[in-house]
């Protein structure tokens, strides 16, 4: 038997191929072409916008200047994972080539081709997710499906919509019920697309005695029906969840779906959890999502497939309605939408899909069954059987026996204390974990919660088995700081607050510690210059501990903190010994802020013995004036007057003492006893220069005995400050006080061109010395 003739391709298709894989091998390489230099190369990272050239560029260079943009901040930012892009992400990124390439065929074979195209992908998108005898709209923005349904269904039930428009809707206002754990914003959207007021939007509250608290209460939906239609209402729509953005809980859609059938009303589902209908096995709460009016599909996360449309299945007996409402198109290049999804579910095939599917809900079966053997961790899951979001949050019990630590104080803010300790928990493991793709979301009436999302991440990271067993060993070592944490909040807060130049910071959203600001001891009444002060001492209290060897974390705070001029501390761990951690604060806080008035205070008494000294050395002028004469004072006849009669003057030398802020004569300081007392103090030993009292104290593995040295001491300055201008002094060892030091001030009794006779000399040139 003869072997059918093999067909040639299309030698355009498969040139395109090739291009788009050349492309994307260069794309994802991350590498710089070497022939085109080092200079052009870092030019080319900027961003800076250019003319456009005249002579054009090849398709190289092009993706070299894509490339560039890509990757050109990976040597000073670190390098981005980008989403994992496999063959199947490859043949979507074909789908739109191919789009543009189809598009400038004949108008009779397009037609033939996007009918089939759109035809198969509606077929298998139905049977893949059990939707009977549907249609399939394609949208880019996932909220537009809904839109259109909307539009739909107003159509339907106001027959003259098109010819009347809004004046029917004045007659009998349309209402659009969606639970109020739908995600944020889409009612106003749904509202602001359809020209209609927000008065139409009606919010169902969730269960709040019975069942799930993200589920919509049926009950009450039920009443607010009722009311609506007493009230000359027309209830429209109904939007249900199989599977809560935040969450990822499901409302009970056969009950939802009776109540639709009882009023009248669309019923439109969205969810992840729709994404479990490909399985053999799935929850009847889920099933129940086959029997609505429209669904809107997101398989572009769940299967890994970049750039490919959302889909929104519905049913409708009327295509003019649904040309009318925008669902349906006459214009074949709109129908081009579906190609990449053409393209891509060929690739995967069946199979495929459903193996990406359920792999994505065993990675969160993993993760439940571990989350169970760990402590203080707490689930929110709806089915802990086929449930493929897990949400789950640390949460302390209160009743368990603490070491070390308490908790009671707090308990009356334990919510945001936890919901702070949660958003770092969440921070972590998303940073060190990344494949994981956890994040953190914020609910309700749980608070702030870590949230593992498989099918909405998997796919696209690349996610296995080993990944969850890393997050959970990372989870496992995050507790125990988490806990010790939470229990020395309230001993942070007592020490603090036993400490008078301490204020406790109450911070609840801080994930750590807690906050401390030092309050220096100050009787100025100058409400800016202490305010400056503060901030001075505290900016350099946070440098001192950041400079600190140890685990501790400190910081300034968080980015929209209305404490200012605090100091805030991190997690904690179980060796950490608070009093130690607070009395190290205060005792930096306390040397800094002496140091502060040493040089406050020698500032001010400069000032003063300068001024005196100017006045001192204009009293000695005034004298050598009257002893010397007018005569001598002018140049030229000075000198004579000076050679032919020298002037028997003494240079009188001064020394401005610092610690009592006056001048003295030299006279004591040149006589044998007061150089025999100086060489001995120059031969003393030098001063430590810099000093972090406790620093040695503080130490997380039981610190040694190590204490400052008998003759360890601050600088000569501060203590001959110290002698006359005393402040309340540390616990630390009293350092031992050297000799006073003296500035010498030597006056001006000659001018520079005066004789000095024999035996003055070496007095003044000591002197200067």
């Amino acid at each position: 038997m003869d072997k059918p003739p093999v067909k040639m391709m299309d030698p355009t298709l498969a040139e395109m191929g090739n291009h788009l894989s050349d492309a994307m091998k260069i794309l994802e390489s991350g590498k710089l072409e070497s022939e085109q230099g080092e200079e052009r190369r870092k030019l080319s990272w900027k961003d800076i916008p250019g003319p456009l050239q005249g002579d054009g560029q090849d398709v190289v260079s092009i993706l070299q200047l894509v490339q560039n943009l890509m990757h050109g901040d990976d040597d000073k930012q670190g390098h981005r994972r980008m989403q994992y892009v496999g063959e199947q992400g490859h043949m979507a990124l074909l789908g739109h080539s191919l789009a543009a390439y189809i598009s400038v065929l004949e108008r009779e074979r397009l037609r033939k081709l996007t009918t089939r195209i759109l035809s198969d992908t509606t077929l298998w998108l139905c049977r893949l997710f059990r939707y009977e005898n549907g249609s399939a709209y394609y949208h880019e923005d996932d909220r537009e499906g809904l839109v259109k349904v909307c539009r739909l269904a107003i159509n339907t039930h106001y027959e003259d919509f098109t010819t009347e428009g809004f004046t029917l809707l004045s007659s009998k206002h349309p209402v659009i019920y969606q639970s109020a754990a739908c995600r944020t914003g889409l009612g106003q959207h749904l509202c602001s697309q359809l020209a209609l007021p927000l008065s139409s939007l009606c919010i169902v509250p969730c269960n709040t005695m019975f069942g799930s608290l993200h589920q919509m209460d049926v009950a009450l939906l039920d009443k607010l029906i009722k009311d609506d239609r007493e009230s000359g209402k027309l209830p429209l729509l109904l939007i249900a969840n199989a599977g809560t953005p935040g969450a990822g809980h499901t409302d009970k859609l056969s009950r939802l779906k009776e109540l639709c059938v009882q009023y009248n009303m669309w019923l439109h589902v969205e969810g992840v959890n729709l994404a479990t209908l490909v399985l053999g096995q799935v929850s009847s709460t889920v099933t129940a999502a086959t029997k609505c009016d429209s669904m809107t599909l997101t398989p572009g996360p769940w299967l890994g497939l970049p750039a490919v449309p959302a889909v929104t299945l519905y049913r409708h007996e009327d295509p003019a309605l649904s040309l009318a409402a925008g669902l349906t198109s006459s214009q074949p290049v709109e129908k081009l939408r579906a190609l990449p999804l053409w393209l891509s579910l060929q690739y995967l095939g069946h199979d495929g899909i459903v193996q990406r599917i359920k792999h994505a809900s065993q990675l969160s079966q993993q993760l439940l069954e571990h989350l169970k053997t760990l402590a203080s961790i707490k689930t929110s899951v709806e089915d802990e059987l086929n449930s493929p979001v897990v949400v789950f949050r640390f949460s302390q019990d209160n009743s368990a026996p603490s070491s070390g630590g308490s908790v009671e104080g707090y308990l009356a803010g334990e919510r945001d204390i936890l919901d702070a300790l949660n958003r770092w928990l969440g921070e972590q493991l998303a940073q060190q974990v990344p494949l994981s793709g956890v994040d953190v979301v914020e609910l309700e009436d749980e608070g702030t919660c870590v949230r593992f999302s498989p099918l909405m991440t998997a796919a696209a990271l690349g996610t296995q088995e080993n990944d969850v067993a890393a997050l959970v060993e990372k989870l496992g070592e995050m507790i125990p700081v988490l806990s010790c944490t939470l229990r020395f909040r309230q001993d942070f807060k007592d020490e603090v607050l036993q400490q008078a130049s301490l204020s406790y910071i109450e911070d609840q959203s801080w994930s750590g510690l807690g906050g401390v600001r030092y309050e220096p001891r100050t009787t100025d009444l100058d409400e800016d210059k202490s305010q400056h002060r503060v901030e001075k001492i505290n900016s350099d209290l946070l440098k001192k501990l950041m400079e600190l060897d140890t685990e501790l974390y400190f910081s300034d705070g968080p980015e929209f903190c209305e404490e200012k001029n605090c100091i805030f501390i991190g997690m904690a761990t179980e060796d950490l010994d608070v009093a130690e951690l607070v009395e190290t604060i205060v005792s930096f806080g306390r040397d800094i802020e002496e140091s502060g008035k040493l040089f406050e205070n020698m500032t001010e008494v400069v000032r003063r013995g300068i001024h005196e000294a100017e006045q001192q050395l204009q009293k000695a002028n005034e004298e050598k004036l009257m002893e010397e004469g007018v005569l001598r004072q002018i140049p030229l006849v000075g000198s004579v007057l000076n050679w032919f009669s020298p002037v028997q003057a003494s240079v009188k030398g001064r020394t401005f003492n610092l610690a009592e802020g006056c001048l003295d004569s030299t006279e004591p300081v040149y006589s044998v006893k007061a150089q025999m007392n100086k060489e001995a103090s120059l031969d003393s030993p030098k001063s430590v220069t810099k000093r972090f009292p406790g620093q040695k104290l503080f130490r997380r593995h039981g610190a040694g005995s190590d204490s400052v040295s008998d003759t360890s001491s601050v600088s000569q300055l501060e203590e001959s400050f110290r002698e006359t201008a005393p402040v309340q002094a540390s616990d630390a060892e009293e350092a031992e006080v050297p000799q006073e030091h003296h500035v010498h001030i030597v006056e001006e009794t000659a001018s520079s061109d005066q004789r000095v006779p024999e035996g003055q000399e070496t007095e003044s040139v000591d002197t200067l010395r």
